[in-house]
């Protein structure tokens, strides 16, 4: 079978021979660019999950933390085990915003991808970013930048963290819960 990514590519006749790849590509993308905010994009990322997997899990939340935002801080999201609750550092999205806004929904899809996946019982990391790269490729296409954070998170750093070491936190820390977040998953019975 054709990948996404080679659909994209050669459009002209792949699009006559195999329209399906090219509308899964464009819809995705289309997706992620009308979403206005983080919950937006969760359901963004929960759609391409049940789409590829046919897995789901309702009833998550997000947390916002300051995780440190510097070379050796914490980049991305964690989601602890047995719990209903993905924690993302709230520092590289204020920093991906000033230094490329355009990355910005793809970074958060890419990290909440990631931490959903662990909510579904994938929870060896390589196995994850694996699962995430083949999803993100088969609906984005190899060469969109939601992909390319699932090839190589570690090249868009400099876009992520602060250009000096960030402060690293010393146990707790202030969360932020963000309103709404699951919201096709508890609409029907929590008001």
């Amino acid at each position: 079978m054709l990948s996404s990514s080679t659909c994209l590519a050669n459009c002209s006749y792949l699009a006559y021979a195999y329209p399906s790849l090219v509308n899964a590509a464009k819809s995705f993308d289309s997706e992620l660019d009308s979403a206005k905010d983080l919950a937006d994009i969760f359901e963004v990322v929960k759609l391409a999950v049940r789409k590829s997997t046919g897995k789901e899990r309702p009833g998550l939340m997000l947390g916002l933390a300051n995780l440190g935002g510097g070379p050796q801080g914490f980049v991305g999201a964690f989601f602890p085990i047995a719990t209903n609750i993905i924690v993302m550092n709230s520092l590289p999205l204020k920093r991906i915003k000033e230094t490329d806004p355009a990355l910005y929904k793809p970074y958060v899809f890419h990290i909440l991808l990631h931490e959903y996946l662990h909510t579904l019982g994938i929870i060896d990391e390589a196995a994850t970013r694996r699962k995430a790269y083949e999803i993100s490729v088969q609906l984005f296409g190899k060469n969109h930048p939601v992909s390319q954070f699932a090839a190589d998170l570690s090249k868009f750093v400099p876009k992520l963290v602060y250009p000096y070491y960030g402060w690293q936190p010393q146990g707790e820390y202030q969360l932020e819960l963000v309103k709404g977040f699951d919201r096709s998953s508890t609409s029907s019975y929590i008001n």
